[in-house]
């Protein structure tokens, strides 16, 4: 077996908005596996800035694995704590290897027959009529559920977005969730969070920055919104460790992005926990190309979760790789009748 990697960068159509920042491109890596005229390919999704392995070594890391590929799946895996994203390339590689065709990693309903998962619709933060404009797009695309990155812009502004979508759609119509990104001040967080209530919010993502527990568990406990973790699980990589966060802060909900948190492995271990502690759960991608969102979508199905998952990033760039995802009605389907591009992991190589 031969192991190889190649960077590659994605181009935003829009320039998309968060309280951390504007992005225009976002870098990812691909490891590819390659054994007896089979490939395997698999996605090392990195956000700088966010990721915890956003490390000088990056490169080198993935270096490392390419030349010591002959270890194995299990004990890389092991070595490789600190550098969760190429824990995830590394699982899809070899599942994609060990795989009949490359891009079908978890074969099932949603693979062959079309069964879809329902998805959220993404507004990005901008000014108030560019975020509204991206509303009646999602609402004209059959969204029911729709995210909103909030935290950049002016909150009343945004209190007055949310109360002109209520003014029109009733809780049963469309279900609204936000992101905060971690952008509220602790002192103000509990304030901002009843007025949000106020709109029948679902649930909101990481109020404040990420490490601060007491914080954190306070407006869970107080707080009339419910409150998702997502950066806080990032770093955590022991399981007696996940189950103590998980004990002290007690979220209505956890957010899963597995190129931040271990790949599916990490993301069933607090998969497991978040059950024990009756915790609510959904995936999303972490801006990955087609082929990690491709991965994440079919192990997402798998685990048999029905509340909509945040998987509708695949349209976001302009160099993205033509494949069978295909977001139509709030839902995201493969299409049997659609392909990957020809040679794409032979492409990748050169």
């Amino acid at each position: 077996m031969e192991a190889t990697y190649t960077k590659y960068i994605l181009d935003f159509k829009i320039p998309s908005g968060t309280s951390r920042g504007v992005m225009t491109q976002k870098e990812t890596w691909f490891l590819i596996l390659s054994d007896n005229g089979k490939y395997g390919i698999g996605e090392c999704g990195i956000l700088r800035g966010l990721s915890v392995d956003d490390v000088p070594e990056y490169e080198e890391k993935l270096s490392w694995v390419c030349d010591n590929i002959h270890l194995g799946q299990e004990e890389l895996f092991a070595q490789l704590l600190s550098f969760p994203s190429i824990q995830f390339g590394l699982e899809q590689a070899f599942l994609s290897l060990q795989s009949q065709t490359p891009f079908q990693l978890f074969p099932s309903e949603f693979t062959s027959k079309e069964a879809p998962i329902p998805i959220n619709g993404l507004i990005w933060m901008g000014d108030e009529a560019f975020m509204l404009s991206q509303l009646e797009q999602k609402l004209q695309q059959g969204f029911q559920c729709i995210k909103m990155k909030i935290g950049a812009i002016d909150f009343k502004k945004e209190l007055d977005i949310l109360r002109s979508i209520r003014s029109n759609f009733s809780v049963d119509q469309i279900e609204l969730r936000v992101d905060a990104n971690g952008a509220f001040a602790p002192e103000e967080a509990l304030d901002k969070l009843n007025k949000l209530a106020e709109f029948e919010i679902h649930s909101i993502e990481q109020p404040i920055k990420p490490g601060n527990w007491e914080k954190m568990a306070d407006l869970c406990a107080t707080s009339s919104l419910p409150i998702a973790l997502d950066e806080e699980l990032i770093g955590i990589y022991n399981v007696t460790e996940k189950e103590h966060v998980l004990q002290t802060i007690k979220p209505q909900y956890i957010i899963l992005k597995p190129s931040l948190i271990g790949g599916f492995k990490g993301s069933e271990e607090w998969i497991n926990l978040a059950k024990q502690q009756q915790i609510g759960w959904w995936a999303t991608s972490a801006l990955e190309s087609n082929i990690g969102l491709n991965a994440i979508a079919q192990w997402t199905y798998s685990q048999k979760t029905a509340m909509p998952q945040g998987l509708g990033t695949g349209s976001l760039y302009s160099n993205n790789f033509d494949c069978p995802l295909e977001v139509a009605d709030g839902k995201l389907y493969y299409r049997s009748a659609k392909a990957w591009r020809t040679n794409l992991i032979e492409d990748l190589c050169i």
